[in-house]
């Protein structure tokens, strides 16, 4: 076969793939650190890390290390019988994060819905809720994934129109409102609040400083599960090796995914003590890949390169740089009007309305000028990194940013 083209790799896409996503037309065949390069060859910064599953760089050595070394003996089990790197892996999540027990699965949605069946049955098991009657309060501009119990209390019209009858027992209350979730937890049958640290899809939206804490206050008062989807905003990407971090919390249940793996392949894991983990008996919950050898030694050395190379420091220190040259660029600036964000999590906003094509226009402009970066909600463009970037490239990447953007004009 003839080498392949970008545009005949996007024909092909279009042609025989389902249309559900709308990818920014560049095809990339390969990375390494901060960079990917195009199938003719030309060389990008990624700047969305593949919505933060690439934390520790493409292609790092040490995490493909340990996924060649396993492939060659071992990549499947299932959980019909032990396998060797499990316990090794449970053991060392225990140490690094502090949590009883580890339930392993494979993407962030599938962690999600665990989490989700985990506080169900505490709340019947322990709480002592009516079956069938426990409720699990969200927040507006959630984004948990795209399973139909997911999209069931979603406010996204594109992730729920049209998938209904939905899953019952759950109530949105707003973010950042702890007034709110106080009001939600004088119901009885409450067992659970699950809230992402940081709103990453909803556009990278911060919520006051003490917000977390203070909704980890009235759960314990209500005695309700603090249930922290991580998925995106853990391991280091925001400075911390976990989001709560930053205000001091340990959430009930954590929720990770995506750089669990450094992005090698899916791994996905709900952390919980054993009061809450042991609910769930044999033969409740499961998958046929959860916790399989290959998964167990590739998230080890993914961990392994977050500490060792101090990729949380590194994101917190370039973070702030980011954001004060960002900030001081947007004063002169009249087409953005904020940036927000933590770490190496960040986003501007545009200063027009969400159904306009200008965050998509810089998007692919940046593209141009050698940097990948994609917008959500219309007019917020997303900014996050791998964590192993340099301060002389994020400068580089800077310098694309702002000079790309006063393109468009003041």
């Amino acid at each position: 076969m003839d080498k392949l083209s970008s545009e005949k790799a996007i024909e092909l896409e279009n042609k025989y793939g389902a249309h559900n996503y709308h990818p920014l037309p560049v095809v990339l065949h390969r990375g390494q650190g901060v960079h990917v390069w195009d199938v003719e060859g030309k060389k990008y910064y990624d700047f969305l890390s593949a919505y933060s599953a690439v934390n520790q760089g493409h292609a790092h050595p040490d995490i493909n290390f340990a996924l060649a070394e396993q492939a060659r003996n071992m990549t499947l089990t299932s959980r019909a019988f032990h396998n060797s790197s499990l316990g090794i892996f449970e053991e060392y999540m225990h140490h690094l994060f502090g949590y009883d027990k580890m339930l392993p699965m494979n993407t962030g949605a599938e962690a999600v819905e665990t989490a989700l069946k985990l506080a169900r049955r505490w709340g019947y098991d322990v709480k002592g809720i009516p079956e069938n009657k426990a409720k699990i309060i969200v927040c507006d501009g959630n984004f948990h994934g795209r399973t139909i119990s997911i999209v069931s209390f979603s406010a996204d019209p594109d992730s729920y129109s049209g998938f209904g009858p939905f899953t019952p027992g759950f109530e949105r209350i707003p973010y950042n409102d702890v007034e709110a979730l106080r009001i939600a937890l004088q119901d009885p049958n409450v067992c659970a609040f699950l809230v992402e640290p940081i709103q990453g899809e909803a556009g990278v939206y911060v919520p006051a400083d003490g917000y977390l804490a203070a909704c980890k206050k009235v759960c314990e008062e209500n005695n309700v599960l603090f249930v922290a989807d991580e998925v995106q905003t853990g391991i280091a990407r925001t400075g911390k090796m976990l989001a709560c971090d930053h205000e001091n919390i340990r959430p009930d249940v954590v929720i990770l995914g995506k750089a669990l793996s450094g992005g090698v392949l899916p791994v996905s894991a709900v952390l919980a003590d054993d009061e809450i983990m042991m609910c769930i008996k044999p033969g409740e919950h499961g998958s046929t890949f959860g916790g399989n050898p290959l998964a167990c030694k590739v998230a080890i050395a993914a961990l392994d390169v977050v500490q060792d190379e101090n990729l949380a420091e590194n994101a917190e220190r370039l973070g702030k740089i980011f954001r004060d040259k960002l900030g001081s660029f947007i004063e002169q600036n009249d087409l953005v009007l904020s940036i927000r964000g933590k770490g190496l999590l960040n986003a501007i906003l545009i200063n027009d309305s969400e159904d306009s094509s200008t965050a998509w226009n810089i998007c692919m402009k940046l593209r141009d000028n050698g940097l990948l970066a994609k917008p959500t909600h219309g007019n917020i463009i997303r900014f996050a990194p791998p964590l192993v970037i340099t301060e002389q490239e994020l400068n580089e990447c800077i310098e694309i940013i702002t000079s790309t953007i006063a393109t468009f004009g003041k």
